[in-house]
């Protein structure tokens, strides 16, 4: 997250659009919804609003179980 944090808002946002824009081509892995968690966390103490995904929290969950399961077995 520190690198979100250096970046310039113009940036920030930047990769924000550029990030969505694949996660809705279907493009990039479930791990991108982590740094896009990120980006909206540190525009958010900003004062700048960024909507998440409509299938944020599922995968961010499906993801959490899955590293929770790799690391019990």
């Amino acid at each position: 997250m520190e690198f979100y944090e250096k970046l310039p808002t113009d940036l920030l946002v930047a990769f924000y659009y550029e990030i969505m824009k694949n996660i809705e081509k279907g493009i990039l892995t479930k791990n991108m919804y982590v740094e896009i968690g990120f980006i909206i966390s540190v525009a958010s103490q900003r004062g700048i609003e960024l909507s998440k995904p409509s299938d944020f929290e599922q995968i961010l969950f499906e993801k959490s179980f899955g590293d929770f399961v790799q690391v019990s077995q």
